[in-house]
């Protein structure tokens, strides 16, 4: 994945690939040959009750379950067309493309600026290509996108650590942005925070939509009902059923969606 991610269409429109994914954590099999297409540029939500598999198969798409050493995975991952176990491939590059948003928001106990520079300055030896006048133009243009400037560019050299966290989370997702990441991961962006600010944090991800491919875990489903466009909804490491999130929600296909869904069980 030598080139950059948001310059790539993907092959029939499709961002994200899975080909009979399977992962193992030590001797527990997480996922069951996982096949799914990922449309690019729209919102699409995993549902699915605790342990099921949703954040693991998150975390597959930038190969961060990687990091521990017991986990084993068969089967291929392709995004906007290139294989990401491809010999070759640089994992530093492919987070880069593939941003990822925690449920709990982590800003750097930094400033506002720069933790939204953060990625910048490392992605470009220390900054030294940008100019001073050019980050400034990349901290507003990223705080606009997530919704945050007008309520922050009055204190951008306060601690990120000091706002509220909608705003928190607001900032993290900034903080993806100036290295044009082409896929956004968001991992129950919502759960740490209060309906108000849930609100204001899906208004802001609908926002995205279009420009970024965003896959959003929740265990919502008003959330997922009202911020997505397409649903997976996932059951014990095994995808049931994959649909427009309309569709899923009023006519599921499979009795085991419709049981969750109506809350009877999960």
């Amino acid at each position: 994945m030598s080139q950059t991610a948001s310059s790539i269409t993907g092959q029939d429109g499709i961002a994200v690939e899975t080909r009979s994914l399977n992962l193992w954590y030590g001797d527990f099999q997480a996922l069951f040959d996982i096949d799914l297409k990922v449309r690019q540029g729209i919102i699409t939500s995993l549902i699915g009750p605790s342990g099921c598999g949703k954040s693991t198969f998150l975390r597959s798409i930038n190969r961060i379950n990687e990091r521990l050493g017991y986990v084993r995975i068969t089967g291929g991952i392709h995004l906007l067309g290139h294989d990401i176990y491809a010999e070759g491939v640089n994992l530093s590059q492919l987070r880069k493309q593939v941003g990822m948003v925690f449920q709990r928001p982590n800003p750097l106990p930094i400033s506002i600026r720069d933790n939204v520079l953060f990625a910048v300055e490392i992605h470009d030896e220390g900054g030294k290509k940008a100019g001073r006048a050019n980050k400034e133009e990349i901290v507003e243009a990223a705080l606009r996108r997530v919704l945050l400037w007008d309520s922050v560019k009055d204190r951008l050299n306060t601690k990120a650590t000091t706002l509220s966290l909608e705003e928190q989370q607001k900032l993290c997702i900034a903080r993806l942005l100036p290295v044009k990441p082409s896929i956004l991961l968001m991992d129950e962006p919502c759960s740490a925070l209060d309906p108000k600010g849930t609100e204001a944090v899906e208004e802001m991800i609908w926002e995205l939509r279009g420009d970024y491919t965003i896959l959003i875990v929740t265990h919502n489903m008003a959330q997922a009902r009202r911020a997505s466009e397409e649903c997976i909804f996932m059951l014990m490491g095994k995808v049931v059923e994959h649909t427009a999130t309309a569709d899923m929600f009023v006519n599921p296909k499979d009795r085991r969606t419709a049981d969750y869904i109506e809350g009877r069980y999960g």
